[in-house]
């Protein structure tokens, strides 16, 4: 039995970005050290440091049901 498709809102979207050579090659080997691709390298990266700088989510991107937050 297929699986059902994802909501639109959960759809991968294509991206596309630039960087310099060296940094292109720097993310190549992080991923393949890592075993994943570069896209989600890229976002792992990215949702660790949002989290970081907002615990407590954003007006925009609240927290997941069930996580644990600070209160200010």
């Amino acid at each position: 039995m297929p699986a059902a498709p994802k909501p639109k809102r959960d759809r991968s979207r294509p991206r596309t970005y630039s960087a310099h050579d060296r940094d292109f090659r720097m993310l190549e080997a992080v991923a393949r050290y890592h075993g994943s691709s570069k896209s989600a390298m890229i976002t792992g990266l990215i949702r660790k440091e949002f989290w970081r700088v907002f615990p407590n989510g954003t007006e925009t991107v609240p927290p997941d049901a069930g996580a644990k937050v600070s209160e200010p």
